[in-house]
């Protein structure tokens, strides 16, 4: 399967937005505390950029977006970014994007200093926690103090 990865731009935000909020709803990631009820949702292109240390990058099939990743600062912390919002439509997984997303993701923190990785997600969402897990993230019992998703049941660190 061919596909593209490239930044986001504005053009592609009502796409990605979409793939979001659908996919959050089959994995029961509704409401308060999980990702895609978060205001960056509406417009990503506007909060992740280099200004920011943050990256947002676009999978495309066919022109088609079929899903996204991000990297940003985790609460002004210059030693620790977060793996943001890495979500993908069904059709598009088993593919090997996901994986490249994280990849890019992952070199892109390094480059501008990051010392660790930090993400969180749902017990429920195996095939992503698998991922994670073959990238060199460990589990922790807890998240780390200040994470916004309340909601999630797994946290994972990765050492840059």
């Amino acid at each position: 399967m061919q596909y593209q990865i490239f930044e986001i731009t504005s053009e592609f935000d009502a796409d990605i937005c979409k793939v979001i909020k659908s996919v959050g709803i089959e994995f029961g990631a509704i409401g308060e505390g999980f990702g895609p009820s978060d205001n960056e949702v509406l417009q990503m292109s506007q909060h992740y950029n280099d200004r920011y240390q943050s990256k947002y990058l676009l999978a495309a099939i066919d022109g088609e977006i079929v899903g996204g990743c991000g990297i940003a600062k985790f609460n002004d912390n210059p030693e620790i970014c977060e793996l943001k919002k890495l979500f993908l439509t069904p059709q598009s997984r088993g593919n090997g994007i996901g994986k490249q997303l994280c990849l890019q993701l992952i070199a892109y923190a390094k480059g501008v200093g990051y010392q660790q990785c930090y993400l969180d997600t749902l017990a429920n969402m195996t095939s992503a926690i698998a991922l994670y897990e073959s990238l060199g993230f460990n589990h922790r019992q807890q998240p780390l103090t200040g994470t916004v998703h309340n909601s999630c049941d797994i946290w994972m660190l990765k050492k840059l």
